[in-house]
């Protein structure tokens, strides 16, 4: 079976389980950043980037802090993807491949702010969307409304490319940011005032979960909230 079938056959069994963003990445130069096992890593050379949307009428209800229907629905989002993740997985095996489905929310570091993967530079690398000033991925459709999964295989995968795309004239975020955080420029995010902003509203709002939501909620691509 060639590469391309192989690839649409996954994604469409991705979006008939309710995903709505697909990708493929080529992992060499960037897996030695994961903190996985060498010898695991060694087998696996590709990274499936899935997505689900977050409801934007979930969203649309955060103003200057998370509320509990969003906590709800985001750790509702992450466990759909997990689930998601585990059945594609399941899927690539019974196909006797190799894969390993990567936690769509759990922190190994909270002080560096890791994960096993960053479902963020695997989603840039197969082209589900470019980084945004929010410092989240945005994607054309669904601006950052959506959380991410992936799943590591060595399936012979067609890949997919980075999009040549950026947020342009859009300030959005900035203008909402409560922290400062977000900058005109990605790279001058300051990861340390937007973690103590979320600690302040775990600490204060009853949140049992370091999120914020008040960047996401700006930045909606072309998918109106309303809709």
């Amino acid at each position: 079976m060639d590469k391309q079938k192989l690839h649409d056959e996954l994604k469409q069994y991705a979006f008939g389980m309710g995903a709505v963003l697909f990708g493929v990445a080529d992992l060499s130069k960037v897996k030695h950043e994961f903190e996985l096992d060498e010898e695991i890593l060694e087998k696996l050379d590709k990274g499936i980037s899935i997505g689900a949307r977050i409801n934007p009428l979930v969203v649309s209800e955060i103003e200057k802090r998370p509320t509990q229907l969003y906590l709800h629905h985001y750790k509702t989002v992450n466990h759909f993807l997990d689930q998601i993740a585990l059945k594609l997985t399941n899927y690539i095996i019974s196909n006797e491949y190799l894969a390993l489905p990567i936690p769509a929310s759990q922190i190994t570091d909270w002080k560096k702010q890791t994960s096993h993967v960053s479902h963020k530079k695997v989603a840039y690398l197969s082209g589900v969307g470019w980084q945004g000033r929010n410092n989240l991925l945005v994607n054309e459709k669904f601006g950052s409304h959506f959380r991410l999964v992936t799943v590591l295989t060595n399936m012979p995968l067609k890949l997919d490319k980075p999009k040549d795309l950026a947020c342009g004239k859009c300030m959005n975020c900035v203008k909402v940011c409560p922290a400062g955080a977000i900058k005109e420029r990605p790279e001058d995010f300051d990861h340390i005032k937007c973690f103590e902003k979320v600690r302040e509203f775990q600490k204060n709002n009853l949140i049992n979960q370091y999120i914020c939501g008040i960047c996401i909620r700006a930045c909606r691509g072309s998918c109106e909230a309303s809709r």
